[in-house]
């Protein structure tokens, strides 16, 4: 044994934490190869943002897979679990010029601070794979896959409409626009059209789409929100001339039943047609300029004011020949579809409220199996016209019949409904459509997509809510895209033997004067380069990568250290990932990209398989209290909860709090998710500087299942320590008594083996938590109900002492995964060499031990509990109710009184019915 294997009896977690990670540095514990007999398991935490520190969400995230790491390692697993850094983006741009220092040498800082946090924990992490996404090492890679997508017509330049963020003055995606504003900044959000570069993640979506079938080790929720996102619909793409146009206006509709419902086209502000009618029109010129304010994001169209302008245009339907007013319209984008949607108001929400707001016609084709029953009763009673149905609904005229009363509330509600509370979007029968009055939606489609493209007027087509990938951005801090424009021969790639193309880091003196602008951009020497063609004069690319990029192929890195590809044959060992854990909120855009990027590896000869991960863990948020004042005008002030004394009532309910500082109340604001808006974050260095690691382990996998919420509360990281340091003690205190010696199973009394049964229940659960349900938290409780029962154990004798000790292992070696540095140390106080419990196995539950000598029963008298007895498992009936009726509380309440039944649940309960 080391020195270290003899700590005091007083538990000291910072010794303690200190010794074993000095045990595993100097092992080099957590570095695996792929020369190994063991099956592998690749176990893969989303990588962190350098932010500066860690938060509690880091703490919980990495602790989910550190304890599924070392249970894999105790099953005999050859484990994969490595680090890095998503060291890339505007956050660390943006801390740079607040902090007037370069955004490299800020990133780096935060970088050796957290590293030293993470060790701090105690993770199982292979550091020998450890880099940061902002290395040239790494990015090359990135880069020199860029440049063949570019040959293979993947990647790809446009112009596109985008959301711009005038403060951090990049592009955001459409998610990072919330309620018209930039995510970060907060300013309201514009639309530009600039030029762009693409991935075709379009060309994947269907396999994307079909692949999510195959991930059964993914949350369904996660499924369902990728197969929304991306959006397979079929439809037919129909052609509308324009009065005065060669070229038609072509729309994609998924609903051509409605089509005989058509009363006005909106177009995108930014469509042709909208451009060339502006230009002799200064009003909806002035409303196409206003249509640039605000994001691109679906979410926002859906939500906001309807309003548009008319173009003076029409189209003709192409089945009445009726001519249909053409409008500009806001939620009407270019980017999605054609830019131009046929409007039919009755059956569409969207298209109903703008007509509403503009006073255009709304007429139903669609309705319910009721209203069409309804119509046909009124059509067989007014056959003097040539369309009764259009006579029914009053398009042409006042139904002028008195016998058909019942029918004509039903229509008349219809009506009302359509008119004045909203579209009827569900699919039902046509009507008003002339020869196709009567369909149904599929007879209708079919129909209509004979009928034009007959007629070369339609086509069907599968459309996708997926858009391609727009992977530019306008800021500093990312990867330099590896692209050189030359006035002769445009848009060529950087030839790979001259990448990496690389970020400058010097960049002190730009950031020194708080500037926003891109030191690439505005530094005209590092733009100029020579066009690898023709050899004249050209400049650089001066966007970088969205970081997006980084992220979606860290994983596959990691399985190829040093690599001269982006991966080498190593990949093909460790992919897919087995285990992958991170945030729901990462459930479409990295998670997408991550996927797709895969399936661009594997068609680059680069890996093997279809995805990039078999099971995904995604874990709840961490939540806490807030605290807060308010001010004059009713603005709110956040205090942390490190700075509130809370006052609780005797049941620990929370009735007070007030300020440490001044000890004046603040306000109860509930629990919230930690954010800095809030300040309710908690600093776990604080924690485990006041607890120790394990404890912060030990709270953060028990107060709730990986999957839900955590509420982060330091009386339950008290009570945490307070488990810890009783099996300290309680260890100890065993350890230093007598030899003990093997169990002897036939040697056993009944107390004996009720211990022993109860360890070896507890090894079957735990086990099964771990292994297949991934339920920590129900782990953790019944090790402190095992420990619960050692404790109510007092046998000294030879066989007693035995059992204890063959519990106190199990135990250990149970809580190694959550709590592996206190564990560390007491495997050795339980005798063992200094060693690796991830290297011990697992303890197997012996099913001798499982089996019970006797069960207890509960025994009612009239529904109320009286007593309990033990019976062997296979008891008769009459055995049972002997017992029960002996048993003396049970004896004393059925005095004076008539058994009139006898219930026998055979392992469970006796009810004895009397009066």
């Amino acid at each position: 044994m080391s020195e270290d294997a003899h700590p005091a009896q007083a538990y000291d977690p910072a010794a303690v934490e200190a010794a074993a990670r000095r045990h595993w540095d100097a092992t080099r514990t957590f570095e695996v190869t792929e020369d190994s007999d063991k099956p592998k398991y690749f176990c893969l935490s989303m990588l962190p943002y350098p932010s500066g520190a860690l938060h509690v969400g880091h703490v919980r995230n990495y602790t989910i897979g550190d304890v599924i790491s070392r249970h894999k390692r105790m099953t005999g697993h050859n484990v994969l679990q490595p680090m890095g850094w998503d060291a890339f983006g505007l956050p660390a741009e943006n801390a740079a010029i607040k902090n007037k220092t370069a955004p490299a040498t800020w990133t780096y800082a935060n970088i050796d601070h957290m590293r030293a946090q993470l060790k701090s924990l105690g993770f199982a992490l292979d550091w020998s794979r450890e880099f940061a996404t902002c290395s040239p090492d790494y990015y090359v890679h990135e880069q020199r896959m860029f440049v063949r997508l570019m040959k293979e017509g993947i990647a790809y330049r446009k112009n596109a409409v985008v959301n711009w963020d005038p403060v951090d003055q990049t592009v955001l995606a459409n998610e990072q626009v919330v309620d018209g504003r930039g995510w970060r900044t907060g300013a309201v959000v514009e639309k530009r059209e600039i030029p762009q570069w693409f991935l075709r993640i379009t060309d994947y979506a269907q396999e994307l789409l079909d692949g999510l079938d195959t991930l059964e080790g993914w949350p369904d929720s996660v499924k369902t929100m990728q197969r929304n996102w991306i959006g397979r619909s079929e439809g037919l793409e129909i052609a509308f001339k324009v009065e005065g146009e060669a070229e038609p206006l072509t729309v994609f509709t998924t609903r051509p039943d409605t089509l005989m419902g058509v009363t006005f086209i909106s177009i995108a502000g930014e469509h042709p047609l909208a451009i060339k009618a502006a230009e002799g029109n200064p009003e909806l010129a002035a409303f196409l300029k206003e249509l640039n304010k605000g994001g691109v994001s679906e979410a926002e169209l859906e939500t906001q004011e309807k309003r548009g302008m008319a173009t003076g245009q029409w189209a003709i339907h192409p089945i009445t020949g009726e001519d249909v007013p053409i409008y500009v319209a806001n939620f009407v984008l270019m980017g999605y579809g054609t830019g131009a949607v046929m409007a039919v108001p009755a059956h569409d929400q969207r298209d109903w409220e703008f007509a509403k707001a503009y006073g255009l016609p709304i007429q139903p084709v669609i309705a319910t199996t009721e209203v069409r029953d309804a119509l046909e009763e009124i059509a067989s009673h007014v056959v003097q016209h040539d369309d009764p149905m259009a006579v029914a609904l009053g398009a042409h005229g006042p139904i002028d019949v008195v016998e058909i009363d019942a029918a004509v509330p039903v229509v008349r509600e219809y009506l009302e409904r359509i008119n004045d509370k909203g579209a009827m979007t569900e699919r039902g029968w046509l009507i008003n459509s002339g020869e196709y009055n009567g369909m149904d939606y599929q007879a209708a489609f079919d129909a209509l997509a004979q009928r034009f493209e007959a007629e070369g007027n339609g086509v069907r087509r599968i459309n996708y809510r997926l858009r391609d990938w727009g992977v530019s951005r306008q800021r500093y801090w990312g990867c330099p895209i590896p692209v050189i424009y030359c006035a002769d021969c445009g848009a060529v790639p950087v030839p790979e033997d001259q990448l990496p193309v690389v970020l400058p880091e010097d960049v002190q003196d730009a950031f020194a004067a708080g500037t926003v602008v891109s030191p690439i951009k505005a530094d005209p020497e590092w733009r100029k380069t020579t066009c690898p063609h023709c050899g004249k004069p050209a400049e650089r690319e001066t966007d970088t990568f969205d970081t997006f990029m980084e992220s979606s192929w860290y994983y596959a890195r990691y399985t190829s250290p040093g690599a001269a590809d982006m991966v080498d044959d190593r990949a093909n060992y460790w992919l897919p990932v087995d285990q992958y854990i991170g945030g729901i909120e990462h459930a479409i855009l990295h998670l997408m990209y991550f996927r797709f990027y895969h399936k661009l590896l594997r068609d680059a000869g680069l890996v093997h398989s279809d995805e990039p991960a078999k099971r995904l863990l995604t874990q709840g948020m961490v939540i806490a209290d807030t605290y807060y004042r308010e001010g004059d005008l009713g603005e709110k002030t956040w205090f942390n909860p490190a700075d509130v004394e809370v006052e609780r009532d005797d049941k620990g309910k929370v009735v007070g709090a007030h300020l440490k500082a001044d000890g004046r109340p603040v306000g109860i604001g509930g629990t919230e998710k930690m954010s800095k808006s809030k300040n309710n974050g908690v600093d776990p260095q604080a924690m485990v500087d006041k607890y120790g690691a394990d404890t912060v382990r030990l709270f953060s996998m028990f107060a709730a299942p990986p999957e839900q919420s955590l509420e982060w509360n330091e009386a339950g990281v008290d009570g945490m320590a307070r488990f810890l340091r009783r099996l300290w003690r309680d260890i100890h205190t065993h350890a230093s008594q007598p030899d003990h010696p093997e169990v002897n199973a036939s040697q056993l009394d009944a107390a004996q083996k009720t211990l022993r049964r109860q360890v070896h229940e507890t090894i079957q659960k735990v086990g099964d938590d771990y292994e297949r349900r991934h339920s920590f938290n129900t782990a953790i409780a019944a090790c402190m109900e095992l420990l619960n029962n050692i404790g109510k154990f007092n046998d000294m004798s030879d066989q007693g002492r035995a059992v204890r000790h063959e519990a106190f292992e199990a135990l250990v070696l149970m809580l190694n995964p959550i709590t592996p540095h206190i564990s560390h140390a007491l495997w050795q106080v339980l005798g063992h060499p200094e060693e690796v419990l991830e290297d011990v196995a697992f303890p197997q539950a012996d099913p001798s031990a499982l089996v019970r000598d006797a069960v207890t029963l509960a025994v009612q008298v009239n529904g109320k509990l009286r007593g309990h007895i033990e019976v062997a498992p296979d008891a008769t009936r009459e055995v049972t109710e002997a017992a029960a009726l002996a048993e003396p509380g049970v004896a004393a309440h059925l005095q004076g009184q008539t058994i009139r039944k006898v219930i026998v649940v055979p392992g469970r309960i006796v009810n004895i019915v009397a009066g």
